[in-house]
C-alpha cells in the first residue's frame, strides 16, 4: 500500500504541527547534506521555527563563507539590474537636456527676466550636482563589490592550492 498525497495546508493541532515540523526539518537537512556530497556543492540552509528558534546547516565551507558568496552574487545581480535602470535613466537625462535646451531657446528671446535665468542656472547646478553624486556613489559601490570578489577569489585560490598540495603529497 502506497502513501497518500498530503494536502499542503496549515496543521491546526499544535502537537501534530510540531512533530511534522521536526520530521520535515530533519528531512530537509538530510537532503541538503546529500546534495552537498553528491554534487560537491556548498549548501547553506537556515530554518526559523514558529517559536523563532533558529536551525542551520552548512556543508564544506562555513556558513559565513557561503553567505558572503551569496551576497557578492546578489550584488552582481543587482548591478546588472541597476545597469538596465541606469540606461532607462539616461533617457530621462536626455529629456532633461531637451527641456534645458528649450528653456535656453526661450532665454534667447528679448523678454526673459533675470530671475528666470537665475532659476535656470540653479536648476542646472542642482542637476549636475545630483548626477555627479550618483556617479561617485555607483563607482564606490563598484569598487567595493570588486574588492569583495577579489578577496573571495583569493580565499578560494588558497583553498584550491592547499587541496592540490595535499593531492600531490598523497600521490607520492
Amino acid at each position: 500500500m502506497g502513501r497518500r498525497k498530503v494536502e499542503i495546508k496549515r496543521i491546526e493541532d499544535k502537537s501534530s504541527r510540531q512533530v511534522t515540523f521536526c520530521k520535515r526539518r530533519n528531512g530537509l537537512m538530510e537532503k541538503a547534506r546529500q546534495l552537498s556530497i553528491l554534487c560537491e556543492s556548498s549548501v547553506a540552509l537556515v530554518i526559523v521555527s514558529s517559536t523563532r528558534k533558529l536551525y542551520s546547516f552548512s556543508s564544506g565551507d562555513s556558513m559565513a563563507k557561503i553567505l558572503s558568496r551569496f551576497e557578492v552574487q546578489q550584488a552582481d545581480d543587482t548591478k546588472t539590474s541597476d545597469l538596465a535602470e541606469t540606461s532607462r535613466n539616461y533617457l530621462s537625462h536626455k529629456e532633461l537636456l531637451e527641456i534645458v535646451q528649450c528653456k535656453l531657446e526661450e532665454a534667447k528671446s528679448d523678454n526673459v527676466s533675470i530671475d528666470f535665468l537665475k532659476s535656470l542656472e540653479e536648476q542646472l547646478k542642482t542637476a549636475l550636482s545630483v548626477t555627479r553624486d550618483r556617479k561617485t556613489e555607483l563607482m564606490m559601490e563598484f569598487v567595493k563589490t570588486h574588492q569583495e570578489k577579489e578577496k573571495l577569489l583569493r580565499e578560494e585560490n588558497q583553498i584550491l592550492t592547499s587541496q592540490l598540495s595535499k593531492m600531490k603529497v598523497e600521490g607520492l
